[in-house]
């Protein structure tokens, strides 16, 4: 394997054995009590807040700080993008995931380079949405299918980066299109032949690549329309 595909773990902290803390933004007072359920019925899962807006989680998450915040995009006054921007200047080690039924590429691209730790598509299963909330406290980042997919396309579409250490490995594009197929974490380290640490340690390069490619992506859109 290529680009530093080790055992290794670098600076993921582990935290298998404690309870995660999750607060929930949602804007649906269904969706959200069905989630606050899910995850209070859980083993090893705990709902620390569950707020209708971000707003509301703005001024009231710092009293129970979780874990992990599960939000929603578009939600009345302040967007889930907005609130992931002043969630992470305020709590820097604050980990967001969005859960949203737009799967359409600003939404998508906007939420995680504002900082979020994955994106998950509403119609994710329950075992799935628990598995990709563990991942990111794992350290991982949390990819619907068809998110994965936007990813990998947004590659495919970007101009030539500048520097070649921007592009995708062989080994982060098979990552993605396993991701693509449906395989979690589990899977694709038993299909790759790696540790689960090392696709997670992947999937970290693939996101700081991602920024950098869907910035360029943007300079270059911008530049044609600042020169017809």
């Amino acid at each position: 394997m290529t680009e530093n595909w080790t055992d290794q773990n670098l600076t993921m902290a582990r935290r298998s054995g404690q309870t995660i803390k999750v607060a929930l933004v949602e804007d649906q007072p269904d969706i959200r009590d069905g989630l606050k359920l899910l995850i209070d019925a859980t083993e090893g899962y705990s709902c620390t807040g569950s707020y209708g807006s971000m707003e509301e989680a703005i001024d009231e998450i710092g009293q129970s700080p979780p874990d992990l915040v599960l939000s929603d995009i578009g939600l009345p006054g302040m967007s889930g993008i907005e609130g992931i921007r002043i969630l992470k200047q305020r709590f820097p080690r604050l980990l967001l995931l969005m859960l949203s039924i737009y799967d359409d590429d600003d939404r998508i691209f906007d939420a995680l380079c504002a900082g979020a730790c994955g994106y998950l598509l509403k119609r994710t299963s329950a075992s799935r949405l628990l598995e990709g909330i563990t991942e990111a406290v794992m350290g991982g980042t949390s990819l619907s299918p068809d998110v994965a997919n936007r990813v990998l396309t947004l590659f495919r579409n970007t101009w030539p980066p500048q520097r070649d250490d921007n592009e995708l490995t062989s080994d982060q594009v098979h990552l993605l299109k396993l991701l693509i197929e449906g395989h979690n974490y589990a899977t694709a380290a038993e299909k790759l032949n790696v540790t689960r640490d090392a696709i997670r340690f992947q999937m970290q390069l693939i996101f700081d690549k991602m920024h950098v490619a869907y910035r360029s992506a943007g300079s270059r859109i911008l530049e044609e329309k600042l020169t017809r």
